[in-house]
Parts: C-alpha cells; structure tokens; sequence
C-alpha cells in the first residue's frame, strides 16, 4: 500500500485512515505535511504521532497495540518508594521545558541516535508556549538531572520522551506526573509503544480501536485542575 503524502501548507488537512497504516512497518501511516501547532494538535485528537530521522521526511505513526497507563494503575516497586520518601530530588512543572526537550535529544543521541531533531524541538516549544505541551523535572543540587515532556488535550496526556542523567530521576518524575495528573482529573497516559521501562511501572498494551475510543472520550472533556504553566 503507498503511503499517503500529506499537503506542508495545509495544516488541517485530515490524516487518512488509521485502517491505511502499514503492519510492517508497524503503525506507519503517512509521510511529509508539516509539524504546526494545528497540524500536531489534529495528530495525538487521532492517535497518530510524528516520529523521523533528521535526514528523513516526516512520517506519521499510529501503532496497534498502543501504550498506555491510567493514573489508577501506576506500579510503585518498594524501591522506588523508598527514594520518593527520601526525596533525593527536587521536581517541578514546566520549569524547564526547553532544557528538557534538548536534554532527552542528547541522552538519545549518545545513546542511540536521536529522532528530536532542531525541528522537532521548535515545533514542541511552539506547543509548549500555546499551553499544550509540558514538562515535568528532577533536579539535584540545583542541577536538571531527569525530566520528561509531552501533549495535553482534553484528559489525556502524550507522553514523548524523557531523560536522566541520575539513577532513578525519570522513574521518580514519571511516578509524580502520573500521581499528578490523578489529582488533576486526567483519565489516559499515552506511552505510544512498548517499553519494558514503562511496563514495569504500571503501563500496558491495548489495541488500537479500543484507544481511538478512549481518545473520543476523554479529549473532548477539560481536567479538573492542573498547575501546568499556561501562555
């Protein structure tokens, strides 16, 4: 099946159909258009992310199964209790959104080559100035030491990426984002695709139809409350 080539200057323009994504790759739907705010907002409404190497179109994907967690199913190890209660880090809500953006390109870069290129980054903190996209962080001493960011619309959050330069920092960051967002009214975390990280803290598969619902049900619906910086 060819790979529908989506229009750079027309930002609303609908995606295909998530029954158009290929199996092999999996969940790769469409390739080109643009990374404005409008465009990525219509994307996560339906399930479909961007995710491309720096010298590659952008592609657009949607996998099935998807990722997730709700904020009820998050898994504590006795661990990972214990250095939350002996809070080694200090965190905070988009304090730092631009350093943890950059931070994740770089610890993916060294580790295994990035796919935040400058681009992605300008489009993200575009999204984080219109108030959608946000930051969690972990610091040390003063210093940024673990960190994740991602999208919100509605009662859902996307997560994208995250980082630690500590042991234990992201880990930590993404306990207290999920416990976070409980207290916010927030019903669904995308993760996107397995991770054995993600798992082991309370994240599980569910096909693709059954997360389009949940998307339906919740986007459309405002958060309690939040202390998300606002524009």
């Amino acid at each position: 099946m060819e790979l529908s080539q989506l229009n750079p200057y027309d930002p609303n323009e609908a995606f295909p159909s998530l029954d158009n994504a290929l199996t092999d790759p999996d969940g790769l739907l469409a390739v080109g258009g643009c990374l404005s705010v409008q465009r990525l907002i219509n994307a996560y409404k339906n399930g479909i992310f961007p995710w491309y190497n720096p010298d590659e179109p952008i592609l657009w994907w949607s996998p099935n199964p998807r990722l997730i967690i709700t904020p009820d199913h998050l898994k504590i190890s006795r661990s990972l209790a214990k250095v939350i209660r002996q809070q080694r880090f200090e965190l905070s809500v988009d304090r730092a959104f631009s350093k943890v953006i950059k931070a994740c390109s770089t610890t993916r870069e060294e580790a295994e080559g990035t796919w935040i290129s400058e681009e992605m980054i300008i489009a993200y903190q575009q999204l984080h100035q219109h108030g959608i996209a946000h930051s969690i962080e972990a610091w040390s001493q003063g210093e940024l030491v673990g960190g994740l960011y991602g999208v919100t619309i509605g009662q859902v959050f996307f997560g994208e990426s995250m980082f630690h330069t500590q042991t234990n920092a992201s880990k930590v960051v993404f306990a207290h984002l999920i416990q976070q967002l409980q207290q916010w009214g927030y019903q669904l975390i995308d993760c996107q695709v397995h991770s054995d990280h993600l798992v082991s803290l309370g994240a599980y598969e569910i096909n693709r139809k059954d997360f389009i619902d949940q998307l339906n049900r919740y986007c459309n619906h405002l958060p309690q409350s939040s202390a998300w910086k606002t524009p």
